[in-house]
């Protein structure tokens, strides 16, 4: 059975998922705290939300609602880490639960109706609007992350600079 619709979102799932790894690795729980002010997000907090967002969408996900009864969202606007290890447990505790969820879909689920707040949405919408909801944030992330970091920050692609040595690069080696 061909599953290419499955395996694609599988793969952009896992691109966000390694740029938001990528910003996490180069910042200090106490870089991951920091707010520009008071009524904005650290990485702290949008990690917590995200989290908090993938264990209740992805959890029983063809069978249940995707907003849990469960769920505590204005709880994840509260930062409540205490160390960065235990954040990062956490991010990997919500990844693998979407990945659980998505892996043994095929195309065909994509045309199943499941439900996010009693709203009926294709299996296929709903991984579309996570999808944007996940890349919105991790966007922030990366964002937060390049400010704090400044002159040190680490690209997640190709850096400022670089784009002819790493098209020259790609372009030199066989299609893949």
């Amino acid at each position: 059975m061909n599953n290419s619709h499955i395996t694609s979102v599988i793969k952009q799932f896992n691109y966000y998922k390694t740029a938001g790894d990528k910003t996490l690795q180069q910042l200090s729980f106490s870089e991951m705290n920091w707010k520009s002010h008071s009524n904005s997000n650290s990485v702290s907090i949008i990690v917590k939300h995200i989290v908090g967002n993938m264990l209740s969408r992805w959890t029983n996900f063809l069978t249940e609602d995707g907003e849990k009864t469960w769920r505590q969202r204005e709880q994840e606007f509260e930062a409540t880490y205490t160390t960065k290890e235990q954040l990062l447990a956490d991010w990997d505790k919500g990844w693998t639960c979407l990945f659980n969820a998505i892996t043994p879909l095929n195309n065909q689920d994509l045309d199943r109706t499941v439900y996010i707040r009693n709203e009926s949405h294709l299996v296929a919408e709903a991984i579309f609007r996570q999808l944007g909801h996940y890349s919105y944030h991790i966007g922030q992330i990366a964002h937060i992350g390049k400010l704090i970091k400044n002159e040190t920050w680490q690209s997640l692609s190709i850096p400022k600079g670089q784009s002819s040595q790493f098209n020259a690069k790609k372009f030199s080696q066989a299609k893949q």
